[in-house]
């Protein structure tokens, strides 16, 4: 810390699906691990999870197909055991200079495919995407959820706490996506909007009431009428 006190680090690693923004998988290491020997499990962690409602959904949801990420999770073996895995990275590279690949064959295939990938039309797009799908769920999460400093201890209980954090946020998500609304501050403005609405709706008909109604000063006087019933009359000869 900048005042020389030292805190216990971890980091939390999120798998996030692309299409939907959903966090379908996360881990918990040491903060002293780097990111290209923790991205196997948290690959691992996500894709048994996938598996695990693709059962139950009758494989309707599907599995894990393509790794995107950021530079820090690019090295030589990373992508030789997501290749052997069959999945398609794309996998932002640093510039590393030009290469020695002498008895490397297997990681710089792996490389070269990687790079020839980042470098298309939807590896860029791709790109794009993580950055909008990956770090706005990391804002919601640290920053305006408050869990960027944790007074658990152990992994197990900050991921007990992390996997609580994250399904409230996929329920808001799916929420959002079958009614319109899923975070308080969005009912807060579904609630003003329809105030809003009866007070206008309101306003127009004590309006209208207003304009229908004759004005007070030309409102004519009451007048009291007296009711004489007329009672029949039989004509006949006699009574003439």
């Amino acid at each position: 810390m900048k005042n020389g006190r030292t805190h216990l680090a971890h980091k939390a690693e999120h798998a996030v699906d692309l299409e939907t923004g959903a966090i379908v998988g996360v881990t918990v290491q040491g903060a002293d691990q780097g990111d290209t020997t923790t991205l196997a499990e948290t690959v691992t962690a996500a894709a048994e999870e996938l598996e695990a409602v693709a059962t139950v959904t009758d494989e309707e949801t599907a599995v894990i197909e393509e790794v995107v990420a950021d530079k820090g999770y690019h090295s030589n073996q990373v992508l030789v055991d997501l290749a052997a895995l069959d999945l398609r990275t794309y996998i932002a590279e640093p510039d590393r200079g030009r290469r020695n690949w002498r008895r490397k064959a297997a990681a710089r295939d792996a490389v070269y495919a990687n790079r020839r990938r980042i470098r298309g039309a939807r590896g860029l797009a791709l790109q794009r995407r993580r950055s909008e799908r990956l770090e706005r769920p990391n804002a919601h999460l640290y920053e305006t959820g408050a869990m960027r400093r944790t007074q658990l201890r152990g992994h197990a209980n900050i991921l007990k706490r992390l996997l609580v954090h994250i399904g409230g946020f996929n329920l808001g998500l799916l929420m959002r996506t079958l009614v319109g609304v899923g975070t308080p501050r969005g009912l807060q403005g579904r609630l003003a909007a329809v105030v809003a609405m009866m007070v206008a709706l309101t306003t127009d008909l004590v309006a209208r009431v207003r304009d229908d109604a004759p004005p007070l000063d030309r409102q004519p006087g009451f007048t009291p009428h007296r009711y004489f019933p007329l009672l029949p009359v039989s004509l006949s000869a006699g009574a003439l």
